[in-house]
């Protein structure tokens, strides 16, 4: 007898093969074997919304391979990924075969392991409709928007833009977070620090203003330096004593199991990780690898998921060796199970796991490369530690009264806190920073060793980074897990968004386009009705509803929108701004234009006279022979360097350009002299493979590199640069020197 079994990737067929027997064949239809026409609608909208779907070229050979292979089978099973989209590459395949019904069966598992092979060839099902309806009204209405749509932008404002349902919204956010830190005016406020020491000896121990008579003062009570300076006043020569201290335990629960939005959060703020790079190596991880003795193995469970939920089995397995490495006391005495938070999460899905407990990071470690070593090991802590007691942090808070006659009295608070007990910690790091205090005791009098006032000013929002993005996505049910990593990829290789570190920030072509498509096609990035949207493909995955109304509802009054405003918007007001600059060249006005790499000087003389100026970043004018924001000339002919914009974004050209096409990259310097030569300057660099690091301007004279941002600092202890590290502290860049602080907030 022979069977045939069918998924999307060769690492997966690799890993499955060894699970089967010898009456097994297992192939890769690597992904999608069929899908809408590349360069044309193929939505017939007249009938339906019937999608066309043919063979792309680069799937030609596996799909013949694959018709070929099916021909003369008892039975073909189909394995793609569990959730929509792999539903929708088990119908695609089953539409290419045309075999009997008989002949063809669906099964999926979320681990690829010997058990959940075995379980699922033998409880085998049919193609889901329903989940593959989902799928073809997804594709379908992305395909509308982007096909209708993008060509609207092209003609109105600049070819090549693109928009989509998801991927506008996505940049609305970035925009409008944009223009609250443009528009934010910072408030000055003050506060004030006491440096007290019980009497008796030396213990120190800081304070801040909290009380003034016994009412809590807000943040702006000391809007500016005499407010402040009248409280140092009024306490200079007061008596202190302790008024009130209080005591409490605070447990700190463990975190549930990583969904995919988790994941790829925390994988973005430990590991610096975007989400695509996150997407990537846990795809690797899940379809396996190579573990010694092991063989080809699956190491974690489906990464595209949104439920906390794990098996009684992997319960059951994580309190065992809990229980071996540690102790009982370690486990709660009830078993930990976590709900999901997030809109329309599938609850039937499992979370982010281990499919092996006893495959610890300390085992994998030699196998894996470094980056998936990391993940794995970020998933293996979470997902164990999530079975574990929780940690206990004991807190103390002394209040120190002032006394002085004819003065305020003025209540000052320091706040200890102190690990008792660690619980998951032991496995799972988390920031838990320890004060300690010393002892005191209620009445008993102090002294104040100094008393400093601070200025402060607020601070605007911070812009998104890719895990900020991701949380926020999700908090409004905006797309699904298996659409967050594609879809910033997608604002940024459009060049909607730049990379500053891990910030997400909006170019001028973001604003327009954003702007455009508010004042004309507001449903379009409007939060509430995308997230209604996928509200509505999540009913028609659960069969609720059916798939061809849903479209027709968004797609009628979408299409006579677009007709009307097609009329309507000229593309002059939208893309052109006018200026009193005049054209060297013919003498008719220039107007500011923005293109896919920003904004420039355009002549209105076009196409009979083609004249363009560069623009600065701030709208001015680069004229040749100048350079924008450098002195730096050029090595080969002289003539000065400026800025021009590229698809990979701004570098340097030569401003004698076309006599002379000489560029160079810009260099990101970071404000820190090389401590190995002395002469050059710490400079953003990036590997063949994309990862970031810092090294010398003058390389290859000077070789002096890190992997980490140098804070600007010099370590206390050995002098070296101090670097960023995780969780807000800076350490030492030499090794061999232990030194770390905890970064403060105003840093």
């Amino acid at each position: 007898m022979k069977k045939i079994v069918i998924v999307e990737s060769p690492t997966k067929a690799k890993t499955i093969s060894k699970f089967l027997g010898r009456g097994y064949k297992v192939l890769s239809s690597f992904g999608h074997v069929r899908d809408l026409p590349k360069n044309d609608l193929g939505v017939d909208v007249e009938n339906d919304f019937s999608p066309r779907y043919v063979i792309p070229t680069k799937s030609r050979k596996v799909a013949s391979e694959l018709k070929k292979a099916v021909k003369n089978v008892d039975m073909v099973y189909l394995a793609t990924d569990e959730d929509r989209e792999g539903e929708a590459i088990s119908w695609h395949l089953d539409q290419l075969f045309g075999l009997a019904p008989d002949k063809v069966r669906r099964i999926s598992f979320h681990e690829i392991t010997a058990t959940a092979i075995k379980q699922a060839l033998e409880n085998p099902r049919d193609i889901n409709n329903h989940l593959v309806d989902a799928q073809q009204a997804r594709r379908v209405l992305d395909r509308l928007v982007g096909y209708k749509l993008s060509p609207f932008l092209w003609r109105k404002v600049a070819r090549g833009l693109s928009a989509g349902r998801v991927q506008s919204v996505v940049v609305r956010l970035i925009v409008e977070r944009e223009r609250e830190i443009e528009s934010f005016k910072p408030q000055e406020y003050w506060t004030v620090e006491a440096l007290l020491k019980k009497t008796e000896n030396e213990e120190q121990f800081l304070t801040k203003l909290h009380l003034k008579n016994g009412e809590t003062l807000d943040k702006f009570f000391l809007a500016d330096e005499p407010a402040a300076q009248t409280v140092v006043s009024d306490v200079k020569e007061a008596t202190w004593k302790v008024s009130k201290i209080e005591r409490k335990t605070v447990h700190k629960k463990p975190h549930p199991p990583f969904t995919t939005s988790t994941l790829q959060q925390e994988a973005n703020n430990r590991l610096g990780f975007s989400s695509k790079q996150t997407m990537t190596l846990a795809q690797q991880l899940y379809e396996g690898v190579e573990i010694g003795t092991h063989g080809q193995t699956g190491l974690i469970t489906y990464m595209r998921t949104d439920s906390v939920n794990i098996s009684e089995k992997f319960i059951e397995e994580a309190r065992q060796w809990l229980k071996e490495n540690f102790s009982q006391e370690i486990l709660p005495n009830v078993v930990r199970k976590y709900q999901t938070k997030a809109k329309g999460a599938q609850e039937a899905h499992e979370a982010i796991r281990p499919t092996d407990v006893s495959l610890q990071p300390k085992i994998t470690a030699k196998y894996l490369d470094s980056r998936q070593q990391k993940l794995y090991e970020l998933i293996w802590r979470r997902a164990v530690a999530s079975q574990m007691i929780d940690a206990e942090v004991n807190t103390v808070t002394v209040d120190s009264e002032t006394q002085a006659d004819g003065k305020p009295t003025y209540t000052f608070r320091a706040t200890g806190t102190t690990l008792v007990k660690k619980g998951f910690l032991e496995i799972y790091q988390s920031e838990t920073k320890e004060n300690l205090l010393p002892e005191l005791n209620v009445d008993e009098m102090l002294e104040a060793l100094s008393i400093n006032p601070e200025q402060h000013f607020t601070e605007p929002p911070p812009r998104y980074t890719e895990a900020t993005l991701v949380k926020t996505l999700e908090e409004n049910g905006i797309g699904r897990p298996s659409t967050y990593a594609p879809t910033i990829g997608t604002v940024v290789d459009r060049g909607y968004v730049e990379k500053d570190g891990r910030k997400l920030k909006p170019t001028d072509l973001a604003k327009l386009v954003n702007d455009l498509l508010i004042q004309h096609f507001p449903n379009i990035v409007d939060f509430g009705f995308t997230a209604k949207m996928e509200e509505d493909l999540d009913d028609v995955a659960a069969g609720q509803k059916d798939w061809v109304p849903v479209i027709r509802d968004f797609y009628v009054p979408f299409a006579e929108n677009l007709s009307a405003k097609e009329k309507e918007v000229n593309k002059k007001d939208v893309a052109e701004e006018k200026t009193d600059e005049i054209c060297e060249k013919c003498s008719s006005p220039m107007v500011i234009k923005i293109g896919r790499f920003g904004k420039f000087l355009a002549c209105t003389g076009f196409p009979d006279c083609r004249n363009t100026k560069t623009l600065t970043a701030d709208g001015a004018e680069v004229v040749k022979g100048e350079a924008e924001g450098t002195d730096e000339k050029c090595e080969n002919c002289g003539s000065s360097m400026i800025i021009k914009r590229g698809r990979f974004g701004p570098f340097l050209s030569c401003s004698d350009y076309p006599n002379c096409k000489t560029v160079k990259s810009i260099q990101k310097k970071v404000g820190v002299k090389c401590p190995g030569c002395g002469q050059g300057e710490i400079i953003e660099k990036k590997t063949r493979k994309g990862k970031m690091f810092f090294a010398c301007s003058r390389y290859p004279k000077c070789d002096f590199a890190l992997w980490n941002r140098p804070t600007g600092e010099n370590c206390p202890t050995c002098g070296a640069l101090l670097i960023l590290a995780k969780a807000n502290t800076a350490r030492c860049s030499n090794q061999e020197c232990k030194f770390e602080r905890t970064i403060d907030k105003e840093d």
